[in-house]
């Protein structure tokens, strides 16, 4: 008697172990990810030698968790880019704020700050990002498409113990139910296969498609990166009003390169600057805030090309041929007119001034490099500096500055020095900086040192009766004149990165399996059964839409609903003897269940 229950007992076993693989492989795996490999004991790790460390380095590289943190981090690496001014957009901003903090020069010059883009240690997250990502979607990619070719899982023997459950008896013959079931789950574009006396449907294939298509797409716009980094190129350029521009390496301020980008590919065009249109708020809070900046170009392509105008605004570029014109900075250039005690003209020029806050209160440089005799008759050179305010006030505390970013009321304050300027010592030497060193400061006389005050049209003699003068005002606008052609591939990239997030974020894997099975009676059984990727009503409804729609071709037979009451029950009595963990003890032979 012993022997025999437990044979029962093990038989039992047996057929809950069964249960189990039959259910475990009807639901299979609701996501296409690779299966990831279980941890190794801290023994077989240790001993697993150069080549296993190698496996489980690569392993740790491609998952995906590692591909988030270093998406992660390269967004925050990012950030400095945006933060400090980087020489590509604007060499003139980075020598302002190198002036202003001085002691963060040398170690931002180590990190890179500079050249964010460009530097070691963003170009380290870029290129293992780039292999983790392309060690993520290689099996992945295989793996959907091996779920896409097969079948969907055939239906378990007991549909009951599926978290969305429904049933319910008819006096249709179940073919019938089978083929109206075939044609309902085809109408809601589930993907079908029969079984014997089961429909096996599944849906939502567009959520790992979607997951595919985002991580694809970052790994296309990590690839336009990367050409426009070995094809592309870029420089700065600061035009004056009425002045004139040709894309030639020589009349570049900075000009940057690539592997790919020389001088020798410049495409052939140049534009003139015919006038800067700038508008400020006169009132309220926001007084002085910019309205507008548009710098009118007449551009033109080749060397015989026709005159075109055009403008280039801030975040609106102007295209010209296969390169971009983007419009990053603008201020005031004074026109200065220097002359000697003879009364010869010796400097004549507009002289662009370095804004420093945001009323456009300017540093300004002038160098006069020839034609100037100083009291002991030799030749000498003169330079000027000082501050120009477009609308100027001369405060008590702060001196020279200027109270709004327009030219309400220009002034010019420099002061004047005379000596070598040092430009003919091969040193690179910035325009917005004067090199006093081997210089003298003009002076009155033995005590009052010589300054001005000018406004446009004024102009005031020199200690050796030469004279400086504002003859008038211009403004001038800095160009950064870019080639890049990875950046429509990056854009379209992008576009397809946010549908494939929206795909694998909203749509949902879900299965259903239809049973009918016509018994001894004469009446069919229909069972139905739902199973999704993770908790949502969503299959729940539509599971009871699918039952709704079947009631058309196979009608509840009210008759027999006892008896199928009874039936439901005595197979959850069953199923709860033979699986102590089931659940849904409230359900009934025509409820829908639905997993906490």
């Amino acid at each position: 008697m012993t022997d025999d229950r437990e044979a029962a007992d093990g038989r039992a076993a047996d057929e809950r172990a069964a249960d189990e693989r039959d259910e475990l492989s009807a639901a299979g795996r609701l996501s296409s990810a690779p299966v990831a490999e279980q941890d190794q004991p801290e023994a077989e790790v240790v001993g697993i030698g150069v080549l296993g460390w190698l496996r489980w380095t690569w392993r740790q590289l491609t998952s995906m968790r590692v591909a988030l943190i270093l998406l992660f981090l390269l967004s925050l690496a990012a950030v400095p880019g945006s933060l400090i001014p980087q020489t590509a957009a604007s060499p003139s901003k980075v020598q302002a704020w190198q002036a202003k903090h001085k002691s963060w020069v040398s170690l931002f010059n180590e990190l890179g700050m500079f050249h964010v883009y460009s530097s070691f240690w963003f170009s380290a997250i870029y290129i293992l990002l780039f292999v983790s990502l392309v060690g993520c979607i290689i099996p992945r990619t295989w793996q959907f498409v091996g779920v896409l070719r097969a079948r969907p899982p055939a239906a378990p023997r007991h549909l009951v113990r599926l978290p969305v459950y429904a049933t319910w008896r008819s006096s249709a013959d179940a073919d019938t139910v089978l083929t109206a079931a075939h044609g309902v789950l085809r109408k809601r574009r589930f993907r079908t296969s029969a079984a014997g006396d089961a429909i096996s449907s599944e849906k939502g294939y567009l959520r790992e498609f979607g997951n595919l298509l985002f991580h694809i797409s970052l790994v296309a716009m990590l690839i336009a990166f990367a050409v426009t980094k070995l094809a592309g190129g870029q420089g700065t350029v600061i035009v004056v009003e009425g002045g004139t521009f040709s894309n030639n390496v020589t009349q570049y301020d900075d000009f940057e390169p690539s592997s790919l980008y020389t001088a020798d590919s410049l495409a052939p065009f140049g534009f003139t600057l015919d006038g800067f249109d700038a508008s400020f708020q006169t009132s309220g809070s926001g007084r002085g805030q910019a309205i507008n900046f548009d710098a009118r170009l007449s551009y033109w392509l080749g060397a015989d090309g026709k005159k075109t105008s055009g403008t280039a605004s801030v975040n609106h570029p102007l295209q010209v041929g296969g390169d971009n014109v983007y419009l990053t900075a603008h201020g005031f250039a004074p026109v200065i007119q220097v002359t000697n005690a003879k009364g010869e003209v010796i400097f004549n020029g507009a002289t662009p001034c370095l804004p420093q806050d945001a009323n456009v209160t300017s540093l300004c440089t002038i160098k006069v490099t020839d034609g100037y005799v100083g009291k002991d008759g030799k030749k000498t050179q003169l330079g000027f500096s000082g501050i120009f305010a477009p609308t100027a006030e001369i405060d008590s505390v702060l001196g020279p500055r200027s109270t709004f970013p327009a030219a309400n009321n220009p002034g010019l304050f420099i002061t004047g020095f005379q000596g070598d300027l040092g430009m003919d010592t091969g040193n690179a030497q910035s325009v917005y900086e004067l090199d006093t060193t081997a210089m003298k400061q003009l002076k009155l006389d033995s005590t009052n040192l010589w300054k001005a005050q000018l406004h446009p049209g004024q102009g005031m003699k020199l200690p050796d009766g030469g004279t400086i003068t504002m003859t008038g005002l211009k403004q001038w606008a800095n160009f950064t004149v870019a080639h890049n052609p990875g950046t429509g591939s990056a854009l379209v990239s992008s576009a397809l990165a946010i549908l494939g997030l929206i795909g694998s974020l909203f749509v949902q894997r879900r299965r259903i399996w239809v049973r009918a099975v016509t018994g001894a009676d004469g009446v069919t059984t229909v069972e139905l059964a739902g199973l999704a990727r993770n908790e949502s009503s969503r299959i729940a409804d539509e599971l009871a839409e699918v039952a709704l729609a079947l009631q058309d071709s196979a009608p509840a037979d009210r008759d027999g609903e006892g008896d199928d009451d009874r039936r439901a029950d005595d197979q959850r009595a069953g199923d709860e003897d033979d699986d102590p963990s089931a659940e849904d003890p409230e359900l009934t032979a025509t409820s829908l269940s639905k997993e906490r």
